[in-house]
């Protein structure tokens, strides 16, 4: 994203509230507790199964690999982040916003602690 002139900046809305955002997470993790595992250890089939991907994410995924250098493992981390995104949104699959949401905060993970 672009940063934002100061006079973005001071004009920028407060945002959500802390208890909204709170109410959000609670329900994103009872969602997680739902289905058995939470996001960050699914694994193997469990993977597949709660992170299943429509042809538009799955080409996506596609060009993160082929065009992006992504390999498999950062494939699969950023596909548990975009089921957070999703369970934190209410939505039952990995949409197709979540998952370029998820790929450029894996991106900026890497890229971040490679300069060091």
């Amino acid at each position: 994203m672009p940063a934002l002139t100061s006079d973005e900046l001071l004009r920028a809305s407060p945002g959500e509230a802390s208890a909204v955002v709170r109410a959000r997470v609670l329900a994103a993790r009872a969602r997680q507790r739902g289905r058995g595992v939470l996001n960050a250890l699914l694994g193997g089939g469990a993977l597949r199964q709660h992170c299943a991907l429509d042809a538009a994410t799955r080409r996506l995924v596609a060009d993160a690999v082929d065009r992006g250098g992504m390999s498999a493992r950062a494939v699969h981390r950023a596909m548990r982040v975009a089921r957070t995104i999703a369970d934190l949104a209410g939505d039952e699959r990995i949409s197709v916003r979540a998952l370029p949401e998820a790929v450029q905060y894996r991106a900026y993970e890497g890229r971040r602690f490679a300069v060091r």
